[in-house]
């Protein structure tokens, strides 16, 4: 966990969050160019390892430092963002860097404006380093392309990184920023926050704008559950990122008032021993303290399913589109070609789930229906969580070897519906999810927990995620 006492090495630069070298610049403890500097080389350092960064701007950056530490001569700090060094997901726009989803047709393609979100961290000071690396489209729990390759997991790199949010989690697992931007709708930001070792949130539905993301949503229900958000080292940089990008003030209550429903254990989904374990350990350190139940809540069962309809709600069309260039002719053809001879310019992931998505399109009928079930879900969920907090595992082990979590999530057997349930739960009814890293399993690979609740109850979120990560120890850098 990230200490505000500040030491003069750049191996204790490495280590601190947001919050720490926030105040490091203010004291004069730093210069904003030797605190870039250092992440530009560690990135130099272990990007040949992970494949994490897919683009830099050391140069402009090194030019923004050292432009802001001559303005420091004279004045403070105008931000606590002034001066961090942060990395940015590959799908998010920044002026004048790419936006290629991973695919090769995409490859010259520069973004002319920043998303929403980057103009405000922009605004508030922070220095972006570069982009990093997603799964085509961002449409799977793993991270590689064509263009850009394989992200490996800096702890084991034989073992997935997760996504589609990878690049960041392997980044900033590594130390290579400060913190990050990622985006979520099925698991992107929490996925790679629990296979790497770091701190994530996934915000409610509608509280971040999602404007300038690729691939945008084409219809409501796709949008209540994409959001952007982000990912680092402590709870608390968490939470001032949130207050940042987000222009929604939470409502100030006091932990006391809430009780806490922490997912049984023995429910009939797989679970790694570890998990359960650490599960089963942070309700003795809860109920401590809050009236604690080890119970399932309203919907779970049904939300799985509803997510894919949902996903699928329009065939994918949009990402047809895109990653065939117009050219959808032959979509199970190209599948089987790139299995046989890895030629086409798509991983045989991407078409395999499209044809997924439109096997699991729901019919007109059903999307009333799901409209339906959603507007009466979210009365009751609202109610349900009014004064309650949710503790779920992100998935049911460690990190795997490269291409597993796909084997696991992706077939038209439904698999989704036996591994997607802990992280489905939270995009569906649109709820803000913070992922934080508690353990590891017996492969020393990290595990993580999500606590959720209603949109409002951020504050609750955030206080019970600080006294849990001040009791398991947080994110720790992997030494890569």
């Amino acid at each position: 966990m990230m200490g505000s006492v500040v030491s003069s090495s750049e191996e204790d630069i490495l280590d601190l969050d947001i919050t720490a070298i926030s105040h490091a610049i203010k004291e004069k403890k730093f210069s904003i160019t030797s605190i870039v500097a250092a992440y530009i080389q560690r990135q130099q350092q272990i990007n040949p390892i992970l494949n994490a960064v897919i683009e830099d701007r050391y140069e402009e950056a090194m030019e923004e430092a050292q432009e802001m530490d001559r303005y420091l001569e004279n004045h403070p700090p105008t931000s606590p963002l002034f001066g961090i060094p942060i990395s940015i997901k590959e799908s998010i726009h920044v002026a004048g860097m790419k936006t290629t989803g991973g695919l090769e047709h995409r490859k010259d393609l520069i973004a002319r404006h920043d998303a929403e979100v980057i103009t405000k961290l922009k605004q508030s000071g922070a220095i972006i380093l570069g982009k990093t690396n997603t799964p085509a489209l961002c449409f799977c729990q793993e991270t590689d392309n064509k263009l850009y390759g394989r992200t490996n997991n800096p702890w084991d790199i034989t073992r997935t990184c997760g996504g589609s949010s990878g690049g960041e989690g392997a980044l900033l697992a590594a130390g290579g920023a400060v913190a990050g931007i990622g985006s979520d709708i099925g698991g992107s930001i929490r996925f790679p926050s629990h296979f790497n070792g770091v701190v994530g949130f996934k915000p409610g539905c509608n509280q971040i704008p999602s404007n300038g993301h690729f691939p945008s949503v084409t219809n409501d229900m796709q949008a209540r559950m994409l959001t952007i958000g982000p990912m680092g080292k402590t709870v608390r940089d968490m939470e001032l990122l949130y207050s940042i990008l987000s222009s929604c003030e939470p409502e100030d209550h006091s932990l006391r008032e809430f009780k806490i429903d922490i997912l049984p254990s023995n429910i009939s989904l797989p679970l790694s021993l570890e998990t359960k374990n650490l599960l089963n350990d942070v309700e003795k350190v809860v109920m401590r303290s809050f009236s604690t139940y080890r119970r399932i809540p309203p919907l779970f069962e049904e939300s799985t399913q509803l997510w894919q309809e949902m996903i699928s709600s329009n065939g994918s069309d949009l990402i047809e589109k895109a990653a065939y260039h117009n050219d959808r002719s032959n979509i199970i053809k190209a599948f089987l070609k790139e299995k046989v001879t890895e030629r086409t310019r798509i991983r045989p992931y991407l078409s395999k789930a499209i044809l997924g998505s439109k096997l699991f399109q729901p019919s007109i009928s059903r999307i009333n229906e799901i409209k339906e079930i959603i507007s009466n879900g979210d009365q009751r969920i609202h109610a349900y969580l009014k004064n309650r907090l949710l503790i779920f595992p992100v998935y049911h082990t460690g990190a795997l070897p490269h291409g597993k979590v796909y084997q696991q999530v992706f077939s038209i057997r439904r698999k989704f519906l036996t591994y997607m349930p802990y992280v489905a739960y939270a995009n569906v009814w649109g709820l803000p999810s913070l992922t934080l890293p508690i353990g590891k399993d017996d492969n020393n690979m990290p595990i993580a927990i999500q606590i959720m609740s209603n949109i409002g109850n951020e504050n609750a979120v955030f206080r019970l995620g600080k006294m849990l990560e001040k009791k398991y120890g947080g994110y720790h850098r992997c030494p890569l």
